[in-house]
């Protein structure tokens, strides 16, 4: 659900082996420990093979200010994992011939430009070429007021659309708030109402639901950014996201979940291969995540500053989820210690220190610095004591300095090492080296 704030280089980066009921959990809770000393990283980690709890973790608070910790019932919004929650119940309207795929979405909201010729299988593959709403530079000026199904649609209309419907496929929140809609109407219920009936009342996930206003009192938590400390994060409303972004669930729920679908408890297998297909990066409410030759199915999800990943592993039948409140650290290095450890991987604990910079020696660093080998530029800035790096169409981002000319970010896995005699920085980021000079 979160718009993109960070540079992408690579993913994937996970190796998975032969499954051994974690050898050594010990060094994993060590790992943790050392993030949440830190201040790297806040939230849940659960994995399960066979529909068993193998191992789960949580870490940090769930509110900084009256310091209260997380446990493994505390509550995180998914975002977009909720994406996979509204095509079960898709497919189960489909099951109950309610709807079908071929369906087109004039029959609902004829004022979308191309509804008579977009489906309910566009919507849900990201098809539809429908223009996605949090893409727009004013969305976080209106994303923390409520909006209407009127209003919403009204906007999503506005916004036209991005491409010719399944010429291909570009992510969309809108696809999955119209479809929020759609099984409203279809089975006359309020989605919070079918989330419970079909699929969280079935498989027992007590603690997973259509969210609100954050309410710490139901062991929900409050999500941070990390500035010198943990700072609070506004809130979207949720009448916005809806079903493409507004469920609150835990990791233990949603490794859960993941054994429900792909055991075959929620849906008929030729609905579930459907959601399975997949065509330029995208099925229906599901994406591969694919690691060294093996293949999970499964969704990521990212809103104000929560995030989360689950995915399924058929060879070893192995469920992994994380929900996250708040990090300063690569999340996908969270998730590659886990089913390291899992799959009896080697791994290491990361060691964070830090290195005196003098603000006047900020200065040699500043400056725009272009690459031969991608087609963006970055600008260093200098802010106070800090370095602040930029790169194109993408927000800027604090430098922390690891040592002499070597600066980190490390939510997004980055390093820049600078050699200013040269006039040159080397990008380091998923395995990956670009080199960049100074203009």
């Amino acid at each position: 659900m979160k718009r993109k704030i960070l540079i992408t280089l690579a993913t994937g980066i996970l190796c998975l082996t032969g499954f051994s009921q974690i050898p050594d959990k010990t060094k994993l809770d060590n790992y943790f420990d050392t993030l949440e000393a830190h201040n790297k990283f806040m939230g849940s980690v659960a994995v399960s093979q066979n529909g068993i709890i193998v191992y789960s973790k949580s870490i940090g608070f769930a509110d900084v200010e009256n310091q209260l910790p997380a446990n493994e019932n505390t509550k995180y919004r998914i975002g977009s994992i909720s994406k996979t929650f509204t095509t079960v119940l898709v497919f189960k309207a489909i099951e109950e011939k309610k709807l079908s795929l071929d369906q087109t979405l004039d029959q609902f909201f004829p004022a979308i430009q191309h509804s008579e010729k977009i489906t309910i299988k566009m919507l849900l593959s990201h098809r539809s070429g429908i223009h996605n709403f949090t893409n727009d530079t004013d969305y976080l000026t209106w994303n923390t007021q409520a909006k209407t199904e009127k209003e919403m649609v009204d906007l999503i209309a506005q916004k036209g659309s991005d491409f010719e419907p399944d010429s291909k496929a570009a992510y969309s929140n809108s696809n999955f708030v119209l479809l929020t809609y759609i099984l409203e109407k279809t089975f006359k219920k309020p989605y919070a109402e079918l989330l419970t009936r079909y699929i969280t009342k079935p498989i027992g996930l007590t603690n997973t639901y259509y969210g609100g206003k954050i309410d710490i009192q139901n062991k929900e938590c409050y999500s941070y950014r990390f500035a010198e400390s943990w700072e609070p994060e506004p809130e979207t409303d949720l009448s916005i996201p809806m079903g493409a972004g507004g469920i609150v669930s835990t990791s233990t729920d949603l490794v859960k979940f993941s054994d429900a679908l792909f055991g075959g408890k929620l849906l008929k297998k030729e609905s579930l291969e459907l959601m399975k297909t997949v065509k330029d990066g995208f099925g229906s409410g599901l994406i591969q995540l694919p690691f060294y030759g093996r293949i999970s199915y499964g969704h990521t999800g990212g809103i104000d500053g929560f995030s989360s990943v689950f995915g399924y592993f058929a060879d070893g039948n192995i469920s992994y989820a994380m929900t996250s409140n708040g990090s300063n650290f690569n999340n996908n290095g969270v998730s590659m210690a886990v089913l390291s450890a899992v799959y009896d991987l080697p791994y290491d604990i990361p060691e964070f220190t830090t290195y005196v910079v003098h603000p006047e020696e900020l200065d040699q660093y500043a400056g725009i610095y272009s690459s031969q080998q991608l087609p963006l530029k970055i600008s260093i800035t200098k802010d106070d004591n800090k370095l602040i790096a930029q790169a194109t169409g993408q927000p800027s981002f604090p430098l922390s300095a690891s040592g002499k000319d070597k600066f980190v970010f490390d939510q997004a896995g980055i390093v820049m090492e600078f050699n200013p005699s040269e006039k040159t920085m080397l990008l380091k980021q998923g395995g990956g080296q670009f080199l960049f000079t100074k203009e």
